[in-house]
């Protein structure tokens, strides 16, 4: 069954979640940010399917997060390394990781963040880059932007639940 595309949606969620939305994608990066490049590398470490990780990494490769390189002519073999939007994506990962170790590890945290030179575990908090204080309500907010239709108008006109994005 064909899912449906998010991809031409207005808003970026959406669209961001039809590139890496499959969590065999999100894994395929993780494993990517670990050093893993080749596809039995891949396989190894994820147990995924030979063709399910074809697919995968063809869709990760033609949404721009990885480059495919060849490495070998004979037999032809590629390797898949993360392009500089695919690195973007590793603050993502590292709150998925602070989230996932706050609500889903009764058992207690099997992977951290450590600060690479003191070794000491760091949490991570979404800042702004300008001002320098943490993205938190009721201090900041989702807005349109300059390029927002009249329904994401609509949407954010509205009082937010909970504080939605």
């Amino acid at each position: 069954m064909q899912r449906k595309s998010f991809g031409t949606m207005p808003c970026p969620i959406a669209r961001s979640l039809d590139r890496v939305g499959e969590w065999w994608s999100i894994l395929i990066l993780r494993d990517a940010f670990h050093g893993l490049t080749r596809f039995d590398e891949f396989q190894k470490s994820l147990g995924i399917a030979p063709n399910m990780l074809a697919r995968r990494l063809n869709a990760l490769v033609e949404s721009g997060l990885l480059e495919r390189r060849r490495y070998s002519e004979r037999p032809p073999r590629d390797e898949y390394v993360l392009t500089p939007c695919g690195h973007d994506f590793r603050p993502v990962l590292w709150a998925l990781l602070a989230w996932g170790n706050r609500h889903f590890a009764p058992e207690g945290a099997s992977v951290i963040l450590v600060d690479s030179e003191t070794g000491a575990p760091a949490e991570p908090v979404l800042i702004d880059r300008v001002s320098g204080r943490p993205l938190a309500e009721p201090a900041f907010r989702s807005a349109p932007g300059p390029a927002a239709d009249e329904r994401t108008r609509r949407r954010y006109a509205r009082p937010l639940a909970g504080g939605a994005p």
